[in-house]
């Protein structure tokens, strides 16, 4: 076999355990791993009778289901790259990232809505699994697709956003999946009897990462859930007996929040792990009180995502919010240089906070068609996070603030500088600011401060509502208020800080 990619994780699993459900639909279909592997080939040999070669752009547009993962190998198994798309975003953000990829096709499934009209690309509908059970010994078996597939070879594009304003295409090679999915293999004890409930969009990295690919590399079942709903994912994890759960803060406070939580069934629950922002304590010890072990996860696209793991508390509940390093991979905190100081002056504190610094297998190669950011994104082989963090004389690094201006709403990220960009072409604005503010059910949303062009009178509800089919519902701020103009420092740039001191209360 050439193919040393994750196309070829079908067959090898198809090879070593057909009979095993690989996965199972919210509908109540079941996929076993010969199932899923001859619905990969099915869908490439589709690809490449469109043209589809290697190193070509495959784009995706669908919500959790079997077609999504088989998608995804499928795309593997021709050395092509697979983009999968935000389905929540609005048509001119969809083809502006149509475009940049430079996408050959865009395959969707379900009731995944088409391309936007000036998509300029094939429109292919995947098919749902054709049989739930391992053909039998008279069925004919998929033709094999026989391209060379190395380690390092581009394998996915996950498009996340820069303080640019436009989204950058992260690229990940097979290894950087292979060696993140070994990461979370190891460190979270999965096993092959695992069934974890994937309710997280698997367009993400975290989903797709953290739970989806390391449970099918070991033999174990994803339930797949199209929407999160917390009555369902308490019915799922009881009627399928749910090992594994990943979610994000929102996730799991709703189904501490739903009716059924004092009495559902948890008993098979052994893996919980809680990323995308930060994890309230009162959260931890609501699952606590359970018997359940809330993990928090630190990661990033660009490092497919796993960084950082806190403990299991098990055996020392002691540690707090300190994160570990992933097996594979490194993680160092830059400080700043110091003043210079008089030699008699004591040593620089050990907790000092600088930006995180993550190294490893599992770490990107860049982003797409951006060489100059993909070199500032590094500092001597060490990807640049963005993050602020401190570390402990156990090696646990704690995040504690984000050097970026980035969001993080119900888990997903909102960069002020696009949101900014969409509010500016309102006629009636002349200068803007989005910043986030504490919010009980999504953790932050944001809010846009306006200031009003010259003569004009500026009705906050209309300049938010002109936003809708522009950018994603997420990105568009919750609540809005007029300045009569923004503080800036010296050098011409928005003092967000002072803005967050006026405006950032609840």
């Amino acid at each position: 076999m050439h193919d040393q990619g994750i196309g070829a994780w079908t067959a090898r699993r198809a090879r070593r355990t057909p009979h095993r459900t690989a996965l199972i639909h919210d509908g109540g279909l079941r996929v076993t791993y010969a199932a899923l592997h001859a619905h990969a080939a099915c869908i490439a040999h589709t690809l490449r009778q469109h043209g589809v070669r290697k190193g070509d752009r495959v784009g995706f547009r669908g919500a959790n289901r079997p077609e999504f993962l088989a998608s995804l190998f499928a795309t593997g198994l021709l050395g092509a790259v697979f983009v999968p798309f935000n389905i929540r975003l609005a048509p001119p953000e969809l083809a502006w990232q149509l475009t940049d990829c430079g996408a050959r096709v865009l395959l969707h499934c379900g009731r995944s809505p088409g391309p936007p009209p000036d998509g300029g690309v094939r429109l292919i509908e995947v098919p749902p699994p054709r049989c739930t059970a391992p053909a039998p010994a008279s069925a004919p078996v998929p033709v094999p697709v026989d391209e060379a597939v190395a380690p390092d070879d581009p394998c996915l594009i996950l498009y996340t956003s820069g303080t640019t304003g436009r989204p950058k295409g992260a690229v990940l090679t097979h290894a950087n999946l292979t060696w993140n999915a070994v990461n979370v293999l190891i460190d979270e004890d999965l096993t092959a009897d695992e069934t974890a409930l994937v309710a997280a969009p698997l367009y993400h990295a975290a989903a797709l990462g953290m739970q989806a690919l390391p449970v099918l590399l070991k033999g174990g079942t994803c339930v797949l859930l199209e929407t999160f709903d917390a009555g369902a994912a308490l019915e799922a994890v009881e009627r399928h007996r749910v090992t594994s759960l990943f979610g994000v803060p929102t996730m799991f406070r709703r189904i501490a929040a739903h009716p059924r939580w004092p009495d559902a069934d948890l008993s098979s629950l052994r893996t919980l792990v809680c990323g995308g922002a930060p994890t309230p304590r009162s959260l931890i010890d609501t699952y606590a009180h359970r018997g359940l072990t809330l993990r928090q996860g630190y990661g990033m696209t660009e490092a497919a995502p796993g960084v950082l793991l806190t403990h299991d508390g098990r055996t020392d509940p002691g540690r707090g919010r300190a994160g570990i390093p992933h097996f594979f991979t490194d993680v160092r905190v830059a400080h700043p240089a110091p003043a210079p100081a008089p030699t008699s002056a004591p040593a620089p504190s050990t907790d000092a906070v600088g930006e995180l610094l993550v190294r490893g297998p599992n770490v990107m190669t860049g982003y797409w068609n951006r060489p100059h950011e993909t070199e500032a994104a590094f500092t001597d082989g060490w990807l640049r996070t963005g993050d602020a963090a401190r570390t402990d004389t156990d090696g646990g690094v704690t995040i504690v603030d984000r050097i970026k201006e980035v969001i993080i709403s119900g888990g997903e990220n909102i960069y002020p500088s696009e949101v900014e960009h969409a509010l500016l072409a309102h006629p009636d604005v002349a200068d803007c600011a989005v910043i986030p503010v504490p919010d009980p059910e999504w953790g932050e949303v944001g809010l846009a401060v306006l200031v009003a062009a010259p003569g004009a009178t500026l009705d906050p509800a209309e300049v938010l509502a002109s936003l809708t089919g522009r950018l994603a519902r997420y990105k568009i701020p919750r609540s809005a208020v007029i300045a009569p103009d923004l503080p800036r420092s010296g050098t011409g740039k928005t003092a967000r800080r002072h803005l967050r001191a006026r405006y950032g209360a609840p």
